[in-house]
């Protein structure tokens, strides 16, 4: 009797600073100083590319990183400051061939005409490998820097007031990105002609005005970028309850959840799911990647003895939105196959410390997946789509003749 081998994971790889551990910085093999240089990002995309992950997501914000979820703090004992995600991205790129780059861009103070065309150049720089996670926006000094609009001070997600708040801030995301796909659709593909010998650079009639009218955006178009090599570029965003579960069913090809076990992932599934029929896209394919923080070692002692002497550093133990897992390579692997099993699609790992967990995901983590028939042994696709097995969509406006 033939048994259905299992389905190839997709592996993503979250890079934040020196690590997502407060303390991270403080390890030997963390590289603070550096932290502000191409050479550091390069080398950190290079070891995920050495491992055959499929993306990199890029962290980023529009205020210095706080330990507070709405506010910002005065601690001067954690990474404070960042370079911008879409321009690393744009600089590591011309330095890797295959990996694919995510960076974030907030939606909520960032227009969608230069987001189109920053992941567009994005997508022509890295010839494929482009797309973006989209956040959003809800801290009062984050609106301060721009002075446009105001924010109210929340303390957090579960008052009703702040539910709404933040539900018009995901309705807001979901037209940006509509925005940005229709504007990345509106130059059709053979729009340039470059023709020397006539003169035409370009038909006027294959650039199209998209003429997009919402409560936040009114945006008529073109985009000032030719359509992207993907044609869409990746649209990623990480969602942790229903309503940003349906941004990800309206809008992404890849939604991060942070289930903390089978049983919570099964169910997150399933809304995600029901939420993606209810917007008509049923049959499109949508990646979902369970996030998970990881502490590698070779034995599981190791690592949890790693958190308990990061957590002394940093004056309290560390907690995530995410599964935090300490653990081995191998029983990393165990988990993921267990999860796999509940319709997820891949993951996102966040590493500790990068310099440390980065290696053991792509040294340790990726040969034992690969053992089991889990992971690839080599790229198949030169574009972020074809990694991810999705096709290059047709253009909204092209007219057939």
């Amino acid at each position: 009797m033939s048994t259905t081998p299992p389905a190839p994971l997709h592996l993503a790889v979250a890079l934040d600073g020196t690590g997502w551990h407060p303390a991270s910085w403080r390890e030997p093999v963390a590289r603070p100083t550096e932290l502000f240089t191409a050479a550091y990002w390069a080398d950190l995309v290079a070891e995920a590319e050495h491992g055959l992950l499929d993306f990199v997501t890029i962290e980023d914000g529009l205020a210095p990183q706080s330990s507070h979820l709405l506010g910002p703090d005065e601690r001067t004992d954690q990474v404070r400051g960042r370079l911008d995600a879409v321009l690393i991205a744009s600089r590591v790129a011309p330095l890797t061939r295959n990996i694919g780059l995510v960076p974030t861009v907030i939606a909520t103070h960032t227009e969608p005409f230069h987001i189109s065309k920053a992941i567009a150049t994005l997508d022509y720089v890295s010839t494929g490998r482009a797309g973006l996670r989209v956040k959003i926006s809800a801290r009062p000094d984050e609106a301060a820097h721009f002075g446009r609009r105001t924010a109210p001070r929340i303390d957090g997600y579960e008052s009703p007031a702040a539910r709404e708040l933040v539900t018009e801030l995901f309705d807001e995301a979901a037209d940006h990105v509509e925005v940005v796909r229709r504007l990345w659709d509106s130059w059709e593909d053979d729009a340039e002609i470059r023709d020397v010998a006539t003169g035409r650079f370009i038909d006027r009639d294959k650039l199209h005005y998209i003429d997009f009218r919402g409560p936040r955006f009114s945006v008529k178009g073109p985009s000032i970028t030719p359509r992207p090599p993907q044609g869409q570029p990746l649209v990623t965003a990480l969602a942790h309850w229903t309503v940003p579960y349906r941004l990800v069913a309206r809008q992404a090809d890849v939604g991060y959840v942070t289930p903390h076990d089978a049983g919570q992932a099964r169910e997150i599934v399933a809304e995600i799911r029901a939420e993606q029929a209810a917007a008509g896209r049923a049959t499109d394919p949508l990646h979902v990647f369970a996030d998970l923080v990881v502490f590698l070692d070779d034995d599981p002692a190791e690592a949890r003895a790693r958190k308990e002497r990061l957590d002394e550093l940093a004056g309290e133990p560390y907690t995530s939105d995410a599964r935090v897992f300490t653990g081995t390579p191998v029983q990393l692997a165990d988990l993921l196959e267990e999860f796999a099993a509940t319709g997820l699609t891949g993951f996102r790992l966040r590493p500790a410390v990068l310099g440390h967990d980065l290696p053991a995901i792509t040294r340790g983590l990726v040969p034992e997946l690969r053992r089991r028939g889990l992971f690839r042994t080599a790229y198949e696709a030169d574009t972020l789509r074809g990694l991810l097995g999705l096709t290059r969509p047709a253009n909204r406006y092209a007219t057939t003749a």
